[in-house]
């Protein structure tokens, strides 16, 4: 069962969540998402339907995004592969979520997936373990974000056939490290990841 299944809106603030995808990729950018709505606001049965990106399958995560864009506030940012060689991912993942929130130029407390807030975040801004289960913002900033990334790496694949990143989004499975092995890294994979160096 979903995390807000069972759980009446009125039990959620309105609030700015914010997290990200792709931290954890051999290539491509970190995509941040911050999503703010007021649950008690949203079209019947959205909030029931909000979870982790990672346990809704990708034909409910591409259902799920224009009813959440359609019922929130939205803003992405993001940092290139480049970016995060030179920065390292933590940095780039923080600075993407700094600028995401400012998009939104609300002022509202704002709550991030993880154990980091950024310092350019002002107010009341909190991080929160295991977000996307306790905050439907997050769950929403999260659905927003792997889908954002999903097609970002589906039309970068178009280029770089070889990897298959349209099925592993830049993640490290068999085929796309066999593929780094057999013809190299492309201009978008992190240099700086020693995962991606120990598979040449």
């Amino acid at each position: 069962m979903r995390p807000f299944a069972r759980q009446r809106a009125s039990l959620f603030p309105p609030v700015i969540g914010c997290d990200e995808v792709g931290r954890g990729a051999l290539c491509g950018p970190v995509v941040v998402c911050a999503v703010w709505f007021d649950p008690t606001a949203l079209p019947k049965g959205l909030l029931a339907r909000l979870d982790d990106s990672k346990k809704i399958d990708r034909a409910e995560r591409e259902a799920l995004y224009p009813l959440i864009a359609g019922a929130a506030r939205v803003s992405f940012a993001a940092r290139s592969a480049r970016y995060i060689d030179v920065y390292n991912i933590r940095n780039a993942t923080l600075q993407a979520m700094t600028q995401a929130v400012a998009r939104l130029a609300l002022d509202a407390p704002v709550r991030i997936d993880g154990i980091d807030v950024p310092r350019g975040l002002s107010g009341d801004a909190m991080a929160v373990v295991k977000g996307d289960a306790k905050v439907p913002q997050i769950a929403a900033a999260s659905i927003m974000a792997k889908v954002m990334r999903d097609r970002l790496m589906a039309r970068l694949a178009q280029r770089h056939i070889h990897y298959r990143w349209e099925q592993n989004s830049g993640y490290g499975t068999k085929a796309h490290r066999e593929a780094i092995m057999t013809i190299g890294p492309s201009r978008h994979h992190r240099r700086s990841f020693g995962d991606l160096l120990s598979g040449l």
